[in-house]
């Protein structure tokens, strides 16, 4: 078995290093991005649940990116606040 050279073990060292540190930078965006996809998949259950109960009232509010988001993150606060937005400027 040969001898592993002092040159294939620095260089082994060094790529595990920078394969650490590119991973530790990718981990803070995919965090941030499962955030953002969870608040909307909450935001679009909130608004699901509101507009079949809104619907015998004839209250909706439509379901997009922005509105998902403010649910999600928000919680009822923001769907009260979408709502009054919604009469004030309809």
């Amino acid at each position: 078995m040969p001898k592993p050279d002092l040159n294939v073990i620095l260089a082994v060292i060094f790529g595990l290093v920078v394969l650490y540190l590119v991973a530790k930078m990718l981990v803070a965006p995919a965090r941030l991005l499962l955030r953002l996809v969870a608040c909307g998949l909450i935001g679009v259950a909130g608004l699901l649940v509101f507009n079949l109960a809104g619907g015998l009232f004839g209250v909706h509010i439509g379901i997009n990116l922005a509105t998902m988001l403010i649910v999600g993150y928000m919680g009822l606060p923001g769907l009260v606040m979408l709502l009054l937005l919604q009469r004030m400027l309809g």
